[in-house]
């Protein structure tokens, strides 16, 4: 029975009867793929076929205009564009620690320690997950300003270290881990960040990677805190510098502009997912199973 199971419902090789499923499988893969091949392309196209009517999905006559356009644009500014790239760094690589960190630290207490209240504390954070950002905007600057933190690097960081989403996964997969494990910790002596750092951190991998990149989305192309919160031009992120680059050329020009910067800040959302994916996958396949 283990030799059927492997060899058919999860074969490591390739085998006729995956045929089938391949053929189900790839109209939707390709369907999936067409924003990103399009991406790509509105990012070559020339002026004229920017603006073709009937809209062309494909780049018949690619062309690194938009580019130097937009490095043109970017020559041109006081503040030098690597100014913008340390920022962004900075703020992301931040973000996504901390809030790493944190969803694994709470998904750890909510899941695992018995005290009074998780329930509620874990209901709250699900009704979070219904909020918009919009939503959340006046409160958050009140906060912000109210603790003086306008200009800095942490008006960046402080409103995205906290994901909802990704404590409800990561705690939903800290939920497999088994009990028993960490009681046999408990008798050995072990206190409870030595759990956590020992035991849980190393088996629930997937569900942090699929955090960071989660966490890594959203600083990186978020304009709000430097909208909101900044007015030292040195201080804004990567995102806000090419969506004003792209706003500030005219209506026709700046539409390649916004097109090549698009493509400049989508490459590291898709390098990141490509590298983490069967992480991704293996979180969203254990989030909902108890």
């Amino acid at each position: 029975m283990a030799r059927y199971k492997g060899s058919r419902i999860n074969p490591q090789r390739f085998e006729r009867g995956q045929i089938k499923i391949f053929l189900a499988i790839l109209p939707l893969a390709i369907f999936m793929l067409l924003p990103i091949i399009f991406i790509f392309c509105h990012a070559f196209k020339p002026m004229d076929e920017l603006f073709a009517y009937p809209p062309r999905f494909f780049v018949k006559s690619p062309t690194f205009d938009n580019f130097r356009d937009l490095f043109k644009s970017a020559r041109a500014s006081g503040i030098p564009m690597s100014r913008y790239v340390y920022n962004s760094i900075i703020v992301t690589l931040a973000v996504v620690f901390l809030s790493t960190f944190i969803s694994s630290l709470a998904g750890f207490a909510l899941s695992k320690l018995k005290f009074k209240t998780k329930n509620a504390i874990f209901e709250i954070n699900n009704m979070a997950l219904m909020f918009v950002p919009v939503a959340v905007m006046i409160p958050r600057y009140l906060v912000i300003n109210g603790l003086g933190l306008t200009n800095t690097f942490l008006a960046h960081i402080l409103p995205l270290i906290s994901m909802p989403v990704s404590l409800f996964l990561i705690k939903q997969f800290i939920d497999q881990v088994p009990n028993a494990l960490i009681e046999a910790a408990y008798m050995d002596g072990a206190r409870d960040f030595t759990v956590y750092t020992r035991i849980i951190l190393p088996m629930i991998k997937p569900a942090l990677a699929t955090g960071a990149i989660l966490a890594f989305q959203q600083a990186w192309v978020n304009i709000e805190s430097s909208n909101i919160y900044i007015n030292n031009e040195g201080l804004k992120t990567l995102a806000f510098y090419m969506n004003s680059l792209a706003n500030a050329n005219n209506s026709v020009a700046g539409q390649g502009v916004a097109a090549a910067a698009s493509l400049i800040m989508f490459i590291p959302n898709l390098v990141l997912f490509i590298i983490l994916q069967s992480n991704i996958m293996n979180t969203m396949a254990h989030s909902g199973i108890k």
